[in-house]
């Protein structure tokens, strides 16, 4: 013990062996540090192109091992928390071996106009001409059921009036700019158009319903929301007298071509021409 503290009390010594020590903490860090970005590390990529707009699914995600010193930019590395069930950006397409960036993806809810993606198969979106009269004061909102009216005049020249179709959910209001109306609470935006989906059979009838000389679609609101209880509300045409009036007033188009060819095949063993 006498000896040590001889040993500790010479500078020198002291000095030395605080040298020593720095050298050997500074060795094993900068090892330390070359382990670590030589090292690879398991991180998520594409195993095929995605598009913008596409839910990152499990089969498009693969994995791959790379050095941590190659990981440039903020790339993803945690698959569920960060990447599956995720949307790619509206203007991010991923390559085909690329790995995946935070700056590519987003939540569902976090696209623009996120709710034409949870359209359902067989139903399309159906923009309708709203104001803030129509719209009951700028009352309908996304969520809410309406009914939709119908209003004409039958060929008798009678005023005929009556529900054509009921249960349609609102996805969207939008004002003339395309800018959801409700989205922002520091200005007031005027409605002028409510999106919804209906099936290509419904679609059609709206479409012809508003072409129609001196007859209105109208939109009214109905609780259906509050009695939804968690099931399923359908569509429904509920006036079969209406539908029929308005496709008396229009004519379908069959969108199916059919290219008929004709035989131009001559035949060459009689070239005579009769007079």
């Amino acid at each position: 013990m006498k000896k040590l503290k001889q040993i500790l009390s010479n500078k020198n010594t002291v000095t030395l062996i605080a040298a020593v020590l720095i050298v050997v903490v500074l060795y094993f860090f900068y090892n330390w540090r070359v382990s670590q970005a030589t090292s690879p590390i398991r991180v998520p990529y594409a195993v095929q192109e995605i598009a913008p707009r596409t839910e990152i699914k499990k089969e498009m995600i693969g994995y791959i091992e790379i050095p941590q010193s190659a990981m440039k930019g903020d790339v993803l590395t945690n698959e569920n928390t960060q990447i599956l069930g995720m949307y790619t950006t509206v203007n991010a397409k991923i390559p085909a071996g690329s790995l995946f960036y935070r700056s590519q993806v987003v939540r569902k809810e976090e696209l623009p106009d996120s709710f034409l993606i949870s359209i359902e198969d067989g139903y399309v979106p159906y923009n309708f001409d709203v104001n803030i009269k129509s719209t009951y004061g700028n009352s309908m909102y996304p969520g809410n059921y309406v009914d939709v009216y119908f209003k004409g005049i039958d060929d008798s020249g009678k005023l005929m009036i009556g529900k054509l179709i009921e249960n349609v959910k609102i996805l969207a209001v939008k004002d003339s700019a395309g800018r959801h109306v409700f989205e922002s609470t520091t200005e007031d935006r005027t409605p002028s158009q409510i999106i919804f989906a209906v099936t290509n059979e419904i679609h059609l009838l709206l479409r012809k319903a508003e072409y129609i000389r001196n007859a209105e679609v109208i939109l009214v609101p109905t609780n259906a929301s509050l009695q939804e209880n968690g099931e399923e509300i359908k569509i429904n045409v509920t006036s079969e007298t209406i539908k029929t009036y308005i496709n008396d007033k229009s004519t379908e188009v069959d969108s199916n071509i059919e290219n008929d060819t004709e035989d131009t095949t001559t035949d060459d063993t009689d070239d005579t021409t009769t007079e």
